[in-house]
């Protein structure tokens, strides 16, 4: 069985043996799916029919436009950014914020430089792949004529056909996959490696907070249709009977590498929540040997990405991802 219909198999409740963390992640998961809904079953799975839109060589790297099918008559807007020069390389999955253009911020086509990481990992020499969320950029979604229960999965699942794209990819090294995203895109980027395992390393910036300690426990900003409206419908949007929490998805991700960067001014995911979760969750990761794996920064900053966080974040991709980089950022 593949991997990825490992994933698949996982996140649909059948994983009934396995190594104890397997056992568990299957629970997190089983969680995670009564408040975001299941994926599909394997035999859903459509091919990926990638498209190519336009074509741009830039200083280190040829930036194409992209679409592709996440499932029947739906098309996922992205961009591919392949560094210059042969061999298989790492690649990284970049996920946006909650902002008008969507994919185009990431690539460095917005007015905040600060949140260009897929063109700035590009020119260190990363494969990056940068889609819309549904709803955003181009990607013009209708969530009240979707069949998902959630916007939030609906973006795992584009994600995961991203990391399908990837892995298709001659230039990529499959073994080597990484995440990263700030706001909206930090914590999509921790749901996806949730799910997918293919997924080695991920980085979230201003991503998360206990349920608790978002907005004092007021979690109608979760519950739209473009994120979790089950935490509403179901659970009364009380973080008390939200049946999983962030520490169970950064649990579902272990041993894999897990770096939360966390500003204490952030004003959108309180700083505290990130600890506890940082707390909850470390001795797990010592039991399986990986607590190197797990890091949290905490800069004297509101809610941005600024540099020497950037370096940071980039730092732990490249360490753990074994990639040599091609070029700092400024």
């Amino acid at each position: 069985m593949s991997r990825f219909i490992g994933v698949l198999v996982l996140a649909n409740g059948m994983l009934l043996d396995g190594p104890a963390q397997e056992i568990r992640r299957d629970d997190i998961l089983s969680r995670m799916a009564r408040v975001m809904g299941t994926l599909p079953r394997a035999e859903e799975v459509v091919p990926l029919d990638v498209r190519l839109e336009s074509e741009e060589r830039r200083g280190g790297y040829v930036r194409f436009k992209i679409s592709y099918a996440a499932e029947k008559d739906d098309r996922v807007p992205a961009w591919l950014l392949v560094p210059h020069g042969g061999g298989q390389r790492a690649a990284i999955l970049c996920l946006h914020q909650t902002v008008t253009i969507g994919k185009d911020e990431p690539v460095g086509l917005g007015s905040n430089q600060n949140l260009a990481y897929a063109h700035e990992l590009a020119e260190r020499g990363y494969v990056t792949l940068a889609p819309d969320y549904p709803s955003f950029g181009e990607y013009r979604y209708d969530f009240k004529k979707s069949r998902w229960a959630s916007g939030s999965l609906k973006a795992v699942w584009n994600n995961m056909r991203a990391i399908d794209l990837l892995t298709q990819r001659s230039e990529v090294d499959s073994r080597r996959i990484g995440a990263i995203g700030h706001s909206l895109g930090g914590h999509n980027a921790m749901f996806t490696a949730a799910f997918d395992d293919r997924i080695q390393v991920t980085v979230s910036n201003c991503g998360f907070t206990r349920f608790a300690k978002y907005y004092g426990g007021n979690l109608r900003g979760w519950t739209s249709d473009r994120y979790m409206p089950r935490i509403l419908s179901e659970f009364d949007a009380d973080p008390n009977k939200v049946p999983f929490d962030f520490p169970d998805v950064v649990l579902a991700m272990a041993p894999r590498a897990f770096l939360a960067c966390a500003p204490v001014r952030d004003d959108n995911f309180e700083v505290s929540g990130v600890r506890d979760v940082l707390t909850a969750v470390r001795p797990t990761f010592e039991r399986l040997g990986a607590a190197e794996k797990l890091k949290a920064i905490y800069p004297e900053c509101g809610h941005e990405f600024p540099p020497e966080v950037r370096r940071a974040a980039y730092q732990f991709l490249d360490h753990w991802l074994g990639h040599q980089p091609k070029k700092e950022i400024p």
